[in-house]
């Protein structure tokens, strides 16, 4: 989402609003579970709602929300126009988007009352969570070191 791939009108702010809500999804994923009641970080003044659960699960919420918008917008964007086509790091960054939203909704219907998963189900869809997150962040920090952070190649090969 760099200004080369967004309409003349801009979409900067969209930018801004996604890498908002990776910072939220991240901070408020992390607090799910609960190292920062255990390293003490929660003691720190002013860091206390790290510890509240409820809090830090709503705001999850809330965060995927807006990113699960972006994401459908842009994938939307990108399926309609022609001759787009995505970077390696693009791909991958995708890929990893894509078995967050996979596993996160999951997760969601594994917190409803009426859905049940074995103990070994929810394992493995909690660390696929856990680790399309870690992958998300790598593959996102290699695009930005290797300075190639947009998704979209403009017809160039990029990576």
């Amino acid at each position: 989402m760099t200004a080369r791939s967004c309409p003349k009108d801009g979409c900067g702010w969209m930018r801004w609003l996604y890498l908002l809500a990776c910072w939220t999804l991240a901070v408020s994923g992390m607090a799910q579970m609960p190292i920062f009641k255990r390293y003490y970080i929660a003691d720190i003044p002013g860091f206390g709602w790290t510890a509240d659960f409820v809090f830090t699960h709503a705001m999850h919420y809330a965060a995927a929300a807006v990113f699960l918008a972006l994401a459908f917008h842009f994938a939307t964007r990108f399926a309609l126009e022609r001759g787009w086509r995505l970077t390696v790091t693009g791909w991958l960054r995708t890929a990893s988007i894509a078995l967050l939203i996979g596993t996160g909704v999951v997760r969601v219907l594994k917190n409803m009352p009426d859905v049940s998963f074995s103990p070994m189900t929810v394992m493995l869809i909690d660390w696929g969570h856990l680790a399309a997150a870690v992958l998300l962040g790598v593959f996102a920090l290699v695009a930005l070191v290797g300075g190639r952070i947009a998704y979209r190649a403009d017809g160039e090969r990029n990576f």
